[in-house]
Order: C-alpha cells, then sequence, then structure tokens
C-alpha cells in the first residue's frame, strides 16, 4: 500500500516533531553531524554519517512509508552554497 500523500509543509512538521519529542535528547549531542531518517508514519528511525545508508536502511523496512531527513543537531535540511551550522540561539 502507497504511503499517504504528505505534503513537504506535513512531512516537516511531523518529522519535527518526531525529533522534538522522542529523539532530540537521546541522539544529541553525541551524534551531532550525523544523518537522521524519521518514518513519519511509525516513527522509527535510522542515524548514519551518510544520509544515503541511513535512507536505504529505512526504505528497506518501509519502503512505502514517507521519511522525514535532517543532519542531527541542525536547523537545516538542506544547505546549498553555505556550510552548516549548529542550531541554537
Amino acid at each position: 500500500m502507497p504511503y499517504t500523500d504528505f505534503s513537504a509543509e506535513e512531512a516537516v512538521r511531523r518529522g519535527e516533531q518526531i525529533y522534538e519529542r522522542d529523539l532530540r535528547e537521546r541522539l544529541e549531542p553525541a551524534n551531532v553531524g550525523k544523518f537522521l531518517v524519521i518514518d513519519i508514519e511509525t516513527g522509527e528511525y535510522e542515524v548514519d554519517d551518510d544520509r544515503a545508508k541511513a535512507r536505504r536502511r529505512m526504505v528497506g523496512k518501509h519502503p512505502d512509508h514517507a521519511r522525514y531527513t535532517k543532519p542531527i543537531g541542525y536547523d537545516a535540511i538542506v544547505a546549498i552554497g553555505t556550510a552548516l551550522r549548529p542550531a541554537g540561539p
């Protein structure tokens, strides 16, 4: 069964909600800079230095589910032409 058709905004909202509620405290600071892939339908996640590897593992678990990807400890999902900076004030 294909995943629910989430808008980009809804996928980000759900992913950030799961991250803040369930994962931030557990994953930071030991994994800052690694990539996190969250299945926004189940809350399952994968962490890896390599974003593609984390994504492949998650796709292997639930190929039809919607996912949210972010670098741990940073505000941006993707940066183009600039360095990522740590989240915070």
